[in-house]
């Protein structure tokens, strides 16, 4: 049973992550205030930190360099009202593992943490995530296949995160325009079958990225 250390200062959000959280046989933990976030996850062990970047009065960021910097082993999964892709690049860059824009939907908080759970033991995992082959370098936003360098554009290296940390599971279209792209809406231009279509050619084999048909994609558990 994995145990998360959840800050957040809306009670009635921080109830329903934790009853969320225990129905998924994980352990919550958790702590309001933002200013001291890594004080309880520096004094106990916990699998995972959920981290709120951007509350009110305070920064996390901070908090978040603290936390990895004493603690480097550790998971931390950041949330934050500035879903901006720069905001998500430095924080993925400083070491977090994952980003989720405010406001979110508790079940896919839940399936994010669930899967970092599935993922390699804390230590290289801040940095590196790997299923198979396919490997990323979370702070260098570099992806490797067979041991064998892959050229990626920026967005392609998020889309393909993104898909990586739900593999196996469909993530709709809307999905990933606001998780890669940071749009509420579709422009009407397909762009994410073609960043799909462009990421498919850059991997060893282009059915890891299967098409569910109605919804959009997933990646390929092997």
């Amino acid at each position: 049973m994995g145990r998360v250390l959840v800050t957040e200062d809306d009670d009635r959000i921080g109830q329903l992550v934790g009853r969320a959280l225990r129905a998924d046989a994980l352990t919550p933990g958790s702590r309001a205030d933002g200013s001291t976030g890594a004080d309880p996850a520096l004094g106990s062990e916990f699998d995972l930190t959920v981290l709120d970047l951007t509350r009110p009065g305070t920064d996390g960021r901070p908090v978040l360099r603290r936390l990895l910097a004493e603690r480097p082993g550790q998971r931390v999964l950041v949330l934050s009202a500035a879903p901006e892709l720069g905001t998500r690049i430095a924080v993925l860059a400083a070491g977090a593992a994952d980003f989720l824009a405010r406001p979110f939907a508790v079940a896919e908080l839940v399936a994010r943490v669930r899967a970092w759970m599935r993922s390699a033991a804390p230590g290289a995992a801040n940095r590196w995530f790997q299923i198979g082959p396919v490997r990323l370098d979370l702070l260098d936003c570099l992806a490797t296949v067979n041991g064998i360098d892959v050229e990626l554009a920026l967005r392609e290296f998020l889309l393909l995160q993104h898909l990586m940390t739900r593999a196996g599971q469909p993530c709709s279209r809307d999905e990933l325009l606001a998780d890669v792209w940071g749009l509420t809406f579709d422009p009407g231009s397909n762009v994410v079958d073609g960043y799909v279509r462009r990421l498919r050619g850059k991997l060893d084999r282009p059915e890891r990225i299967e098409t569910v048909r109605h919804v959009g994609y997933a990646y390929a558990l092997d």
